[in-house]
């Protein structure tokens, strides 16, 4: 035979305690924020990424015409 569920049961408690606990999450402001600083800190990122990329690519090419000139001018 299984427990007894119920609001005066022990599991009864605890799943009160676990909507209590989602309600003030919900509520508070600091979720939100968190969210917000993640989502500017996931663009910086992309930013970040984006020019490094190009910079290499572009010194990339500048080292290649030099390669190149010395080359053919030896």
């Amino acid at each position: 035979m299984s427990a007894p569920v119920g609001p005066g049961t022990e599991r009864g408690c605890a799943m009160r305690t676990c909507y209590q606990s989602l309600v003030r999450f919900l509520q508070a402001e600091d979720g939100p924020t968190a969210v917000e600083y993640a989502v500017m800190l996931a663009l910086i990122v992309v930013v970040c990424i984006a020019s490094i990329t190009a910079l290499g690519t572009n010194a990339n090419k500048v080292f290649n015409n030099v390669a190149l000139n010395t080359s053919v001018g030896s």
